[in-house]
């Protein structure tokens, strides 16, 4: 009784790209900084031309 089984070793990770992870959330961290930053200064810039 001969099988043919291919048994697939999980840790080979043929599929997997190279990522840089910490890249990755140093990118996505100050992109969403600049973006709260740049929110914050337009609701200023909106609060002083209302209130003016």
């Amino acid at each position: 009784m001969d099988t043919n089984v291919h048994i697939n070793d999980p840790r080979e990770h043929v599929n997997e790209e190279p990522r840089h992870d910490l890249m990755d959330v140093v990118n996505g961290f100050g992109g969403m900084a600049l973006l709260m930053t740049v929110i914050f200064a337009a609701m200023v810039i909106i609060k002083f031309i209302i209130s003016g």
